[in-house]
């Protein structure tokens, strides 16, 4: 009786061993086995998707054999191995034990987005509305909506985001890059503030970006942001007005048409900084590094003026005479291509109650890119903030009686 209980445990384990052999033989031929496709083709590993749910699903597609061993597999040999969702490569000759190597690595397909300098918050809504492969959450709110999402609520979202490029996976969310985009101007502004210049005329950090976003839509030549900095601080401090057109053009929204005219700049907005004193209630566009560097380390000097030449550059002028004759010189004749920005613009003659462009960067989208609409589509237009009516600052007396446009 004994003989045979030994008889039989023997046997037991060897089947168990011949067994065990096999299991492993066909897990190995599994993870070898070429996946098989004839060309580059992308896997899209949903959120929430186990690999059991993709191995089946690659075998269901032909892609692959064996998913039952496949499974077995990963439940012993990875049990807490994530599978992170987005998109994977495959090429042909690939492997399943390579493919399962880019799962274990996280290697998925990265996708960029360029969010530029000078954009305001519809532009930076736009673009993320039309990258496809961005799992859009936002599409119907308003912009306070947004940052409410954002865990911001209260906070104004212009100029809060900072204009870089961001790589993501497909299924990342509009939320999580918009995150990363104010962390990251945060981040910046924290470190920038930190170096600044002494004796400016900014109550905290917000002031600072509000001054950056006039100076980034000011210049569109990296070289004049100190100095266009430089000139709006010494106004401020002098209690001139800045009368900088872009942040008329910010106050007039939608109604802005290409046209800048005399009558934009009596208009009574938050944002006229032709009517108003110091500085707009908040940033006009989104800014970079240089220019938050600029706006906290102005550069030292005594003009208070300038014109743009009509290359994109500027003339600076110390004093009302200097920057007449500059205006004389560069904008009363104008050459045919005369441009008040890097990027060449053709425009038809102004009317005779026009004034002189925006001497702005506009934002440029990347050479391979459909241009970014004005307005993001689908989302409840809102008042721009509201600040109480301020008296326009005194101007200095020699210049009282002149126009005072920096411009």
């Amino acid at each position: 009786m004994r003989r045979k209980f030994l008889l039989l445990l023997e046997t037991g384990l060897v089947l168990a061993g011949l067994m065990l052999g096999a299991s492993a033989w066909k897990i190995h031929s599994a993870l070898v086995q070429p996946l098989n496709i004839t060309q580059e083709e992308l896997l899209e590993v949903p959120k929430g998707t186990t690999p059991n749910r993709t191995f089946l699903r690659m075998e269901a597609d032909g892609i692959i054999k064996d998913a039952f061993w496949l499974r077995v597999y990963w439940r012993f040999n990875l049990p807490k191995q994530p599978l992170h969702s987005g998109e994977y490569r495959m090429t042909p000759g690939m492997t399943v034990e390579g493919l399962i190597d880019l799962w274990k690595r996280g290697e998925m397909v990265q996708y960029s987005l360029t969010l530029v300098e000078g954009w305001n918050f519809h532009q930076v809504r736009a673009a993320l509305a039309k990258e496809e492969k961005i799992e859009q959450t936002l599409d119907g709110l308003s912009d306070s909506q947004v940052m409410d999402k954002l865990g911001h609520t209260g906070v104004f979202p212009e100029g809060r985001f900072f204009p870089d490029t961001y790589r993501f996976v497909r299924g990342m969310t509009d939320v999580e890059l918009l995150k990363t985009a104010y962390d990251r101007l945060d981040e910046v502004l924290a470190k920038e503030w930190n170096q600044r210049a002494s004796d400016l005329p900014y109550s905290g950090p917000y002031q600072a970006l509000i001054m950056a976003s006039l100076v980034e839509k000011e210049t569109g030549v990296p070289q004049e942001r100190g100095q266009i900095a430089g000139v709006f601080v010494r106004r401020m401090a002098m209690g001139m007005l800045l009368q900088t057109d872009p942040t008329v053009i910010y106050g007039l929204g939608d109604r802005y048409n290409g046209k800048l005219t005399r009558a934009h700049l009596k208009e009574a907005t938050p944002y006229n900084t032709y009517m108003i004193s110091g500085l707009p209630p908040t940033p006009i566009a989104m800014v970079g590094r240089e220019a938050i560097h600029a706006a906290l380390n102005p550069v030292e000097g005594s003009s208070l003026y300038f014109v743009a030449r009509g290359d994109g550059s500027h003339v600076f002028s110390d004093d009302l005479d200097a920057h007449n004759n500059a205006v004389r010189e560069y904008q009363l004749k104008r050459r045919a291509d005369y441009r008040s920005s890097p990027a060449p613009v053709t425009a038809p003659e102004s009317p005779e109650n026009a004034i002189e462009e925006p001497q702005t960067e506009e934002p440029q989208a990347e050479p391979d890119q459909t241009p970014i609409p004005a307005a993001s589509p689908n989302i409840t237009p809102e008042a721009l903030p509201q600040v109480p009516p301020q008296e326009p600052a005194p101007t200095p007396a020699p210049d009282a009686a002149a126009p005072q446009n920096p411009q």
